[in-house]
């Protein structure tokens, strides 16, 4: 029998495990859209059934372009997460946000090219509110454990995510600046639309590197990089065995839970049955209360 899992975490650059799960059992999952991006990690953090997904692979070996992110969110769904925490290292594009701080943005700019951005297609139209791209309630909880835990943090603010995998050119970062974006990354588009078709609260953990390279005398370098990473990925696995029990315990008090109420567009009467069972974890609810 698969086990199940409440909270789902992605981890990204330099977080490839999570040395806390209690009774660890991987298991590779199949999805109608080919495999995630490696086994998931399923076991208990602070006692709560938690899934963790490696998003580079065991070894990075994939590129932001590489990663099948309807894979990946599908098989997190698959096993009954419904609060996924996204882990990711950025640069950043304001002072303020200095090296080895955290952010948990509240707005998202996407600035990817090709990347498939929606499960849906192939015979059933849906459009899912995304305004605010982030579930806030979320969001808001694990900034607080992240202070009570003394980590030097920030909230709100706009993430771009652009196509890498090069570093920013500085025409680029100063652009990004002028726009009045904070931070920049590489791999939470699609992620987050993914999951919020998914009906999955989302939020993002933005463990910042470097300055980007905006900032004379604070060019982004790999081992700077390496070196601010290894820093904050500390901080991030101290934090989600702290923030576990509290996602948990927590009731779904926002909208990310019922984002596909009302944004299916196609008639059910004209959906197919290839595409009803393709995205039945998805939509089967929704079809059969519209039917």
């Amino acid at each position: 029998m698969t086990p199940r899992a409440v909270v789902g975490i992605i981890g990204g650059s330099g977080l490839y495990d999570m040395p806390g799960l209690e009774r660890p059992r991987q298991i590779r999952i199949k999805t109608p859209f080919g495999p995630p991006s490696a086994p998931v990690l399923v076991g208990l953090l602070r006692g709560v059934p938690c899934a963790f997904l490696a998003r580079h692979g065991p070894g990075h070996v994939l590129l932001p372009s590489e990663l099948n992110g309807r894979a990946n969110i599908w098989a997190l769904k698959s096993l009954g997460v419904e609060r996924l925490v996204s882990i990711s290292a950025v640069g950043s594009l304001r002072e303020e946000l200095a090296p080895r701080d955290f952010v948990f943005p509240n707005q998202l700019v996407d600035r990817t090219r090709g990347r498939i951005s929606t499960f849906f297609g192939d015979g059933i139209v849906a459009h899912v509110a995304f305004d605010r791209p982030f579930c806030d309630e979320q969001s808001e909880l694990l900034r607080a454990r992240a202070e009570a835990l003394g980590i030097r943090c920030h909230r709100g603010g706009t993430l771009v995510c652009m196509e890498g995998p090069a570093f920013s050119t500085k025409a680029e970062s100063e652009y990004h600046r002028r726009m009045g974006w904070d931070l920049v990354g590489m791999t939470s588009c699609p992620e987050a639309k993914l999951a919020r078709e998914a009906e999955l609260c989302y939020s993002p953990v933005a463990l910042v590197t470097d300055y980007d390279c905006w900032k004379e005398g604070e060019e982004v370098s790999s081992s700077k990089v390496v070196e601010n990473l290894s820093h904050n990925v500390a901080n991030a696995q101290k934090l989600l065995a702290e923030a576990a029990t509290g996602l948990a315990a927590r009731p779904r008090g926002c909208r990310c839970g019922q984002a596909l109420a009302g944004a299916i567009f196609t008639d059910p009467a004209r959906v197919g049955r290839r595409a009803a069972r393709r995205l039945d974890l998805l939509t089967g609810r929704r079809l059969k209360r519209s039917g």
